[in-house]
């Protein structure tokens, strides 16, 4: 693989153990790996002028329904409560199959692409016409992501007392015969792997007690990761305490769903007992702010959750309950979420960075990824901060203060996958056409 050299960074934000932040060095990409730090560093390959740019890790996205992005801004789930919202979009989704997955997680991936995300998973729980996870992996590979997709599932319908038609719910027996094949196909474990599968019913809500045991079962049989929606609204803890008689903390430790093999999407409506759960069992939480937000589900307790030791990640949801794909902006509402509810000095710019990047690698199970050291992945995000949302700022390296949105350069295993703002790998306009010609035919 060719070198690339980062020549005279104005500053690195590196997210290793003693939060180092260095200035006017040089990183050197080689094999997939950041192979040097320094100054002075020399290459053969292709060397690009950082001097006027913040160096990151790569911002990685834990929580995601990339086939959302064709249902944006629907009429009538604008408005509307998560049970509601739901309710709205189930008919309209049922209408999708293999190219409506694949064009969606094309979109949604070079969306995060551009936030300057270089890592993503994605939680899949509907199947429609054919449809199946193996399409959202070609888009991910097409686009050069670092993909963690979940195979999510859905089987308790509306006649058996779940939300979800009966139309978008499957077998239980196919749910992991399919949770089998896609493992066994696709999961890469190895140090660097650009595809790792994990299995994840939808919710307590859509799926039976049965499902979750077996899934779990699975799981660590195959030595694969666990993820679902859990406590996410009021509506959320209601049904918990009426079907199950229990939280869903305990909904969840009862079925084996605890540990540092998982990770639940929102934990909005954690409550203390719940939190010390999560933290003294390692489970990790994949926070929605912007989803939450928009949903109306409140703010997340995530100061509590790191003050006890949580492992917090971002997520920014699917792109019909957000509506926008934007890690860094969720990393900044992270922060003002916290703010708002603790105080002024409950969160910083940094430890939100530090959760979008170093924690969000650390909930997924990724201790190759997520910080700026020797031997680490070459996952960067280069952020331009001579532009006007910079400018006038004393401290460059407080991105979410003061700087771009919107990444200028991104490398993921040592690949450029953006290039001065714009997309590399895939021809983004004509996907983006194709794109609304299919949301069009769904609105009609």
């Amino acid at each position: 693989m060719a070198e690339t050299l980062l020549k005279n960074a104005r500053c690195v934000l590196t997210m290793n153990d003693a939060q180092d932040e260095l200035s006017n060095v040089n990183i050197l990409l080689k094999d997939g790996v950041i192979a040097d730090i320094g100054v002075g560093l020399e290459t053969a390959g292709e060397v690009v002028d950082a001097s006027h740019f913040v160096v990151t890790p790569g911002l990685v996205n834990t929580h995601h329904h990339l086939y959302q992005t064709l249902t944006r801004a629907v009429p009538g789930a604008q408005d509307a409560l998560l049970f509601g919202w739901l309710q709205t979009l189930y008919p309209i989704w049922s209408k999708f199959g293999p190219e409506e997955m694949f064009v969606s997680a094309q979109v949604g991936l070079a969306e995060l692409a551009l936030s300057g995300c270089t890592m993503t998973s994605d939680h899949l729980y509907l199947y429609p016409n054919g449809s199946r996870l193996d399409d959202t992996i070609a888009a991910a590979q097409d686009v050069g992501l670092r993909f963690h997709p979940t195979r999510g599932s859905m089987s308790i319908g509306e006649s058996d007392g779940g939300l979800p038609p009966d139309s978008l719910v499957e077998q239980e027996a196919a749910i992991l015969e399919d949770s089998i094949r896609l493992v066994d196909a696709f999961h890469d474990p190895s140090e660097g792997a650009m595809v790792r599968v994990g299995l994840a019913p939808c919710s307590p809500f859509s799926v039976s007690r049965d499902l979750m045991r077996e899934s779990a079962l699975l799981a660590r049989d195959k030595s694969v990761m666990m993820h679902t929606h859990l406590a996410e609204n009021d509506e959320d803890i209601a049904y918990s305490l009426e079907k199950f008689g229990c939280r869903p903390g305990q909904y969840a430790e009862d079925l084996g769903w605890t540990g540092d093999d998982v990770w639940h999407a929102h934990c909005v409506k954690l409550d203390g007992q719940e939190i010390d759960l999560f933290a003294k069992s390692h489970t990790g939480v994949a926070h929605c702010p912007c989803s939450n937000c928009r949903l109306g589900s409140g703010i997340a307790p995530v100061r509590a959750m790191r003050d006890a030791g949580v492992n917090v990640a971002l997520g920014v949801d699917g792109s019909a309950s957000n509506d926008v794909g934007n890690l860094m902006a969720e990393a900044r509402q992270t922060m003002l979420l916290q703010r708002v509810a603790n105080g002024v000095d409950a969160m910083s710019a940094r430890e939100a960075l530090y959760i979008a990047t170093r924690g969000g690698a650390e909930v997924l199970g990724r201790n190759d990824c997520g910080q700026i050291s020797v031997g680490k992945r070459a996952d960067l995000a280069l952020w331009d901060v001579r532009g006007v949302e910079a400018a006038g700022s004393w401290d460059p390296a407080a991105l979410l203060l003061a700087g771009p949105s919107k990444v200028s350069h991104l490398f993921v295993e040592g690949r450029q996958i953006v290039r001065d703002g714009h997309i590399v790998t895939i021809d983004l306009g004509k996907i983006c056409v194709r794109q609304n010609q299919l949301a069009m035919a769904l609105a009609n």
